[in-house]
C-alpha cells in the first residue's frame, strides 16, 4: 500500500483527500504545517507528498526546499489556491513533480497522484537497473596491479583528460573505461561504445559522425552518429588501433576542434565529449609502421592506463571465480555453486591466454553444465587439468604458444619467465639475476624492454 503525505493547514482539504485516497487503496497521513510535515517525511518515508504552498510558519516552497535537500528523490506535488504561473515554475525548478490549483478537482488529483507514482516506480526501476549494471561492470580483485589501477582511475576520472587504455584481449579494458565514466562528472550523461574493429571501413565514418538523408545508397533518413549520441558524456573507442588513417584524421579533428559534419552534410555540429580509447596493439610500433597517426596517439595518450593480464595478478583468480559463480548461478536461477579446492588450484595455475574473458566464459559453462552444487576437478576441461598446463613450465609455454609468431612467442616466454622469477625472489633484482644466471644490468634492461613494473 502506497503512503501519501498531505501537508496542508486546512481541515477541509485534509478531510476530503483522506476519503478519496483511502477509497483508491492508498494510505494517507497528514501534517498541518511545514515543520510537522518534514518530521512526518522522516518518520513515514512516504511515496508521495501533496504540499500546500500557503501555510503558517514556513511556507510550502521553503518546506519543499528543505525536503529536497534531505531527500532528493522525494516526489512532491504542490497545491495552491493562489496559484500563479511564476509560483508554479519556481516550484518545478525546485524539484516538484507537478502543480495543481485549488479548489481541488478530485479526479484531477487522482490522475496527478497516479502519474506521480508511476514516475516514482520508473525512477526506482532505473536506479535498480543502474545498480545492477554497475555491479556487472565491477572491477574484481585487490592484487597490487589492480589496486594501483583503481587508484589511478579514482584520480583521473573526475578530470576531462582523454584516456588511452592498453592491454591484451580479454583483460577488461571496457571495465576500466566504464569505471572512469561512472566516477566522472559525466556519470549522468551517456556512455557510448564503438568497436572500431567490428565496423566495416566504408561504414565507420557514418557510424561515428552520422549521415544526412540521401548521402549514400540506403541512407533513407538522417541518422545521428556516436559522437552526437555521446554529447556531454563519454565516447569509448574500443580497438582504436584498427581504425584507418583516413578516419583517424577525422577523429583527430574532432578532438582538436570539438566539431564535425555528418556524412553528406555541410552543417557543422559542435560536441562536448570525453574520449576514452582502448587497444590491444602496441601503438608505438604501429606508428613506426605508419599505420597509426603520431599526432592522434599523443592527443589520446594524455592519461595512459595499462590493464594487467590475468597471469600477472593470479591472486585475483579466486575472487573472480567466486564472483562469476555467484553471478551465473543467479542468472541461471540456480543455487550458488562452489569450486572444490583442487579445482581452484588448477585454475590459479593455468596461464589464461584469453585473460578474464576466458575465465568468465569457462565459469558460465561450468555453472550450466555441472549437475551438482560443487564443481570438482573432473568437471574442468581436459586442457586445464593436464599436467602440462598445471605445472610451472607449461604455464609459461601455454601463454607463449598462443602468440602470433615466433618472435612474439619468444618475447612472451621471456617476459613471463622473468616476471615469475622476480615474484619468486620477492622482486629483488640482484637475487633474481643470480638465480637465472644473468648480469644484473642485462636483467634491468630486459625488465625495461618488457615493461615489467617492479613491486616494492
Amino acid at each position: 500500500m502506497k503512503t501519501i503525505l498531505i501537508i496542508d493547514d486546512e481541515d477541509s482539504i485534509r478531510f476530503s483527500l483522506d476519503g478519496i485516497l483511502q477509497d483508491e487503496g492508498f494510505r494517507p497521513v497528514f501534517a498541518s504545517n511545514g515543520e510537522e510535515g518534514l518530521e512526518k517525511i522522516r518518520e513515514e518515508n512516504p511515496d508521495l507528498v501533496l504540499l500546500d504552498i500557503w501555510m503558517p510558519g514556513i511556507d510550502g516552497l521553503e518546506t519543499l526546499r528543505r525536503a529536497k535537500e534531505q531527500w532528493p528523490e522525494l516526489l512532491v506535488v504542490m497545491m495552491s489556491g493562489h496559484g500563479t504561473i511564476e509560483t508554479a515554475v519556481k516550484a518545478l525548478k525546485m524539484g516538484a513533480y507537478d502543480f495543481i490549483e485549488k479548489p481541488l478537482a478530485l479526479e484531477k488529483v487522482l490522475l496527478c497522484v497516479q502519474n506521480a507514482l508511476k514516475m516514482g516506480q520508473l525512477l526506482e526501476e532505473n536506479r535498480n537497473l543502474k545498480a545492477r549494471i554497475a555491479k556487472d561492470y565491477e572491477m574484481i580483485g585487490e592484487s597490487p596491479p589492480i589496486a594501483e589501477l583503481k587508484q589511478q582511475i579514482s584520480i583521473a576520472a573526475p578530470t576531462n583528460g582523454w584516456v588511452l587504455i592498453t592491454g591484451e584481449n580479454g583483460t577488461g579494458k571496457e571495465l576500466v573505461a566504464r569505471a572512469i565514466h561512472n566516477l566522472s562528472n559525466r556519470r549522468e550523461k551517456p556512455f557510448v561504445e564503438v568497436n572500431c574493429a567490428a565496423i566495416p571501413e566504408d561504414l565507420i565514418e557514418s557510424e561515428l559522425f552520422g549521415h544526412e538523408k540521401g548521402s549514400f545508397t540506403g541512407a533513407t533518413t538522417q541518422r545521428k552518429g556516436k559522437f552526437d549520441l555521446a554529447n556531454e558524456g563519454t565516447l569509448f573507442l574500443d580497438e582504436i588501433g584498427d581504425m584507418s588513417l583516413k578516419t583517424q584524421a577525422k577523429v583527430l579533428r574532432i578532438l582538436q576542434e570539438r566539431k564535425f559534419e555528418r556524412v553528406g552534410g555541410t552543417r557543422t555540429i559542435e560536441v562536448d565529449v570525453r574520449v576514452i580509447a582502448a587497444t590491444n596493439k602496441n601503438l608505438e610500433e604501429e606508428m613506426q609502421k605508419g599505420s597509426f597517426r603520431e599526432d592522434l596517439f599523443y592527443r589520446l595518450n594524455v592519461l595512459p592506463f595499462h590493464v594487467p593480464s590475468l597471469r600477472e595478478r593470479r591472486e585475483d583468480i579466486a575472487p573472480l571465480v567466486k564472483h562469476f559463480l555467484a553471478h551465473f548461478s543467479r542468472q541461471e536461477s540456480r543455487e550458488d555453486k562452489t569450486m572444490a579446492p583442487d579445482a581452484m588450484k588448477v585454475l590459479q595455475n593455468y596461464s589464461w591466454p584469453g585473460n578474464v574473458r576466458e575465465l568468465k566464459n569457462l565459469i558460465e559453462r561450468l555453472v550450466i553444465m555441472t549437475p551438482g552444487n560443487k564443481i570438482r576437478l573432473e568437471d574442468l576441461p581436459a586442457n586445464l587439468t593436464s599436467k602440462q598446463n598445471s605445472s610451472f613450465s607449461s604455464g609459461l609455454a601455454g601463454s607463449a604458444l598462443n602468440a602470433g609468431n615466433f618472435r612474439e612467442a619468444k618475447e612472451e616466454f621471456e617476459r613471463e619467465y622473468i616476471l615469475r622469477k622476480l615474484q619468486e625472489n620477492e622482486w629483488n633484482i640482484s637475487r633474481t639475476a643470480e638465480d637465472i644466471d644473468l648480469e644484473r644490468s642485462n636483467l634491468h634492461r630486459k625488465i625495461k624492454t618488457h615493461g615489467i613494473e617492479l613491486k616494492k
